[in-house]
């Protein structure tokens, strides 16, 4: 292999890392609060993508009108799921609400299949995201700079909103003790539903990229990746927002890399997240960043 094509490889494996990052914050942000692991998540990462394809294909908007909306409705998507399915079994034991989380993720998926048909459809790519750009003797398309950039922007964004506003503070106030919090003045369901919105927003960003890298949605779509952003959360330590992002980044890399240098192996792409998670947990239970990070949110 040579230089170039290892640096062609590298950032295809940031720039996947990158989305696995965007949504394991989600699933992170979710469990430091609830201390819940929102199965549905990767399913409301698949429902932006139908968010802006109808919004492109059937009312004809500009895909960053469309993109916009998509957002919005995820975000709007993750309030109502937490509202319904989740709040009302809040003081019941884990598993319930953990087994909610499982028949919202089903639902989700189903309903996505009788409204919108299970047969995949292809995703409109506009030109800017599909060009390629020129760097010596590597052609990259540009979506592989992009969707790094809209992550770090993101990142401090949200590390802005959670340690400089007075949402951030009621956010990490519910992470540590949702009663001491609820005394302290803080409205414990406002900020839950808050928290779900953002992460629900960011699953949006992520999916509508992924549909971006990979032109073809379909109902089911979200269960794999969600299923790895899951583990890349875990990996860094799950309830700790930086920790998700070096996992989600150790995941897409090492990915790439293994394709790359051992194309034998390219049918176990998939089995390697599930290696690394055990061995992992097998080695470092707490992921990465265990519980020394005091940013939990």
């Amino acid at each position: 292999m040579t230089f170039e094509m290892f640096l062609q490889h590298l950032a295809n494996g940031i720039s996947l890392g990158s989305l696995y990052a965007l949504i394991a914050i989600g699933y992170t942000m979710v469990y430091g609060i609830l201390r819940l692991i929102n199965f549905a998540h990767g399913d409301i990462f698949m429902m932006a993508t139908y968010f802006a394809f109808f919004g492109i294909m059937t009312f004809e908007m500009p895909w960053y009108i469309s993109f916009i909306i998509a957002i919005i409705l995820t975000g709007i998507l993750g309030i109502g799921v937490e509202r319904i399915a989740y709040k009302p079994l809040r003081t019941s034991p884990k598993i319930s609400i953990l087994i909610s989380a499982i028949g919202v993720s089903y639902l989700l998926e189903n309903l996505c299949i009788v409204l919108f048909n299970g047969k995949p459809k292809p995703f409109p790519t506009p030109n800017v995201f599909a060009d390629m750009v020129r760097i010596g003797n590597i052609s990259i398309q540009r979506l592989t700079f992009i969707i790094p950039v809209v992550t770090i922007i993101l990142l401090v964004l949200l590390s802005y909103l959670v340690n400089n506003t007075k949402s951030g503070m009621a956010m990490r106030a519910v992470s540590k003790d949702q009663e001491t919090a609820q005394l302290m003045g803080v409205d414990v369901n406002n900020t839950i539903s808050f928290t779900f919105g953002i992460g629900s927003m960011l699953a949006a960003i992520g999916g509508l990229m992924w549909s971006l890298k990979f032109p073809q949605i379909q109902p089911l779509m979200g269960v794999m990746p969600g299923l790895k952003c899951f583990i890349a959360a875990v990996i860094g330590g799950i309830g700790n927002i930086k920790g998700a992002v070096i996992g989600g980044f150790l995941l897409g890399i090492g990915e790439i890399l293994l394709v790359a240098f051992l194309q034998s192996l390219t049918g176990y792409r998939d089995a390697f997240a599930f290696i690394l998670l055990i061995l992992i947990l097998l080695f470092k239970p707490t992921g990465i960043m265990g519980e020394k990070i005091a940013e939990k949110v």
